[in-house]
């Protein structure tokens, strides 16, 4: 269960950009879901095991949530697979078919399968994460896996545009602390489109049909325990897009503690260099660009710098603080799908793409999660958006944004 508030949703850019005066920037809703499900294991001779699970997901929205849907719901399969192992050793066989979780390497393009909100409730908790198709086979030996994949999101029917995409991970696990590992794939069936800045930023965004289709993707990542310090580590990722159909290059990046990059389309090129972040694990510890911001800003066009510290004083308490600055990658280019376009001119009205200045916002996230049995756990925090420089070139004195939540979940 969730009880969400929030203030100048958006900066009030809905009313001062948008135009859209009848959304109320100021919000409060209740969502909850319930996910029932079940697992078995089935042993057959001394090396093979048969496996499967099934659980669903029912979902609500009471009120009218950010993106202004509200008193919604629906009831949905999550996950609905079969599974084979074989183990000899210290090498494994897996193959497994049926809506199921996957995750590749650290979540940076491949682990959201699921969508939730609008029609199907739980915008904030987002309680579906299994691929509505996965197709999966590995094989371990030792320290290292290689995983080859086939997937189908399950979107949401307002939004389902036939993404299908294929590749495989290869991951080298050196000790619970250091692993380097590759993402490799192709998008083989989209229609989703991507923007393209217009040349110059001068005028309006042009929308690309189907321009995922056919997309390839490498995702090259690793992580160290720090010599001499307990509990310090460095991380990095580095992702490279490439479709040779629109002739696009991106490229998107992280350094821990803590950077990332995403390219932005360069309005002076006619190569199309947006990022396309496919389906990050999206979550203030992993793949977000901040807290608030992300709901506005994807993992396309923004440079994030990210500082967070946690403190557990008690072994069921814990308080954790997180900073974010986020940056535009590129002026004058689509962040997103061209919000942030407004007009410029003296005496001639001209449509200008994106911002002037780079820096977006500054997030500010304070957590607090307690354990209150085995079963139980509930999360409180607050959080706080301050506009920077680049909104302020949309919009004069956009307002803070803040928020608030309180969070019960309960496993069993």
């Amino acid at each position: 269960m969730n009880l969400v508030v929030e203030h100048h949703l958006f900066w009030d850019f809905g009313e001062t950009v948008a135009g859209v005066t009848d959304f109320d920037p100021n919000a409060e809703w209740f969502e909850a879901y319930l996910k029932p499900g079940v697992t078995f294991e089935r042993r057959a001779g001394d090396h093979a095991t048969f496996y499967g699970g099934l659980s669903g997901v029912g979902s609500m929205t009471i009120g009218t949530d950010a993106f202004d849907a509200g008193d919604t719901g629906r009831v949905t399969l999550e996950e609905g697979y079969l599974g084979w192992r074989y183990a000899e050793g210290e090498t494994t066989f897996d193959l497994s078919v049926g809506p199921r979780v996957f995750k590749a390497g650290t979540g940076m393009l491949i682990e959201a399968g699921g969508s939730s909100g609008f029609s199907r409730g739980a915008l904030k908790l987002g309680p579906r994460k299994a691929w509505g198709f996965a197709a999966l086979g590995a094989i371990s030996h030792g320290a290292f896996k290689g995983t080859a994949f086939y997937l189908d999101p399950n979107e949401s029917p307002d939004n389902d545009s036939g993404n299908r995409l294929a590749g495989v991970d290869l991951r080298y696990d050196s000790n619970p602390n250091a692993l380097i590992g590759l993402t490799a794939g192709k998008v083989i069936a989209s229609g989703s489109p991507y923007p393209k800045a217009p040349p110059g930023g001068v005028g309006v965004p042009s929308i690309i049909p189907g321009a995922r289709d056919g997309l390839e993707f490498i995702n090259l990542y690793g992580r160290a325990p720090l010599a001499g310090l307990p509990n310090a580590f460095m991380a990095a990722d580095l992702a490279f897009e490439r479709n040779d159909r629109l002739n696009m290059r991106a490229w998107a990046g992280r350094a821990q503690v803590g950077y990332q990059t995403f390219s932005g389309d360069d309005p002076d090129t006619d190569r199309l260099e947006r990022f396309d972040p496919l389906y990050y694990e999206g979550n203030p510890s992993a793949w977000s660009t901040g807290t608030k911001s992300s709901m506005i800003f994807i993992n396309s066009n923004v440079n994030a710098w990210q500082v967070a510290a946690s403190i557990t004083p008690t072994p069921v308490d814990t308080f954790t603080v997180r900073i974010h600055r986020i940056d535009a990658d590129q002026l004058r280019s689509p962040i997103q799908f061209g919000q942030a376009t407004r007009v410029e001119g003296d005496d001639v009205d001209n449509p200008i793409t994106g911002v002037t200045r780079h820096h977006l916002s500054d997030d500010l996230y304070f957590e607090y999660f307690r354990v209150v049995s085995p079963n139980l756990f509930l999360t409180t925090g607050f959080s706080v958006s301050n506009p920077q420089a680049g909104m302020k070139s949309i919009v004069a004195d956009p307002p803070v944004w803040t928020g608030a939540y309180i969070n019960l979940i309960a496993n069993y």
